[in-house]
């Protein structure tokens, strides 16, 4: 098993992705912090199967926004697992859809808040962490298509992935001589509750699809099998880079021009 004995903390892991890859995780041999904001059931749901894959779990209640939360998260994670050696920055949030000759501040503060100071707080704490336990360790922000992508209403939402880019690419310079890795995972469309639309109306799917060249949607499953690989030793010699997973359509830009 490729994470045997290793301690992961997976944020947002409650549904979608996040919960794909605490459930990958756990099929590999780690034992699983398990954080949610407001979805307990769905949370007791990925700790259940975590179980059932047979890793050890945690339930925490984390508000990402909160400094003071997310140092409680890796307090209670050390104290109730062990010292965590992979860190899955995946909680986040959609945009609220105006241009920005429309867009609220709070709107945005909120959005860049969720989406960049939350992965943030959580790298922060996870490398001194790290750094403390004599090193090593695996960093993977789920960021999105969208980190260079940008799309009309979605001002907020662009800037923040694109800047949970660039935080990948700092960190993996100051961490490399502490030997922690940190990449990122930039998912195109893939059906989680954030694409609910998508998820319950095969028309609106089908329209979305038409412009993927694999021509259809991702599941959270094959994000979670990238991410298992970037958290294992198999990706020892990969930092600093961005995967992205979208069934080629950050590709399909420009066709037709």
């Amino acid at each position: 098993m490729r994470l045997d004995k290793q301690v992961a903390v997976v944020t947002g892991s409650d549904s979608g992705i996040g919960q794909a890859i605490a459930i990958e995780f756990a099929r590999e041999g780690a034992d699983v912090a398990v954080t949610y904001h407001t979805d307990e059931d769905g949370a007791r749901e990925t700790e259940r199967l975590v179980l059932d894959a047979g890793g050890r779990a945690i339930v925490l209640r984390v508000d990402v926004t909160s400094e003071e939360q997310v140092e409680g998260l890796f307090a209670e994670t050390l104290r109730r697992l062990g010292t965590p050696s992979i860190l899955v920055n995946n909680a986040g949030m959609g945009g609220p859809g105006d241009e920005v000759a429309d867009l609220p501040t709070q709107a945005w503060r909120r959005v860049i808040e969720t989406n960049l100071f939350r992965p943030f707080y959580g790298c922060r704490r996870f490398v001194a962490l790290r750094r403390e336990a004599g090193g090593g360790g695996k960093v993977v922000n789920v960021t999105s298509v969208h980190e260079h992508v940008p799309t009309v209403g979605d001002a907020a939402y662009d800037v923040s992935k694109g800047g949970l880019r660039n935080l990948t690419r700092t960190l993996a310079l100051e961490a490399a001589k502490h030997k922690v890795n940190v990449n990122a995972i930039a998912p195109g469309m893939i059906l989680t509750p954030m694409n609910e639309e998508a998820v319950e109306d095969l028309r609106t799917r089908a329209r979305a699809e038409a412009n993927i060249p694999w021509r259809r949607a991702g599941e959270p499953w094959e994000v979670a099998k990238l991410a298992v690989y970037l958290a294992s030793s198999d990706a020892d010699y990969v930092t600093g880079q961005t995967f992205v997973i979208d069934g080629g359509l950050s590709l399909h830009l420009g066709q037709g021009a």
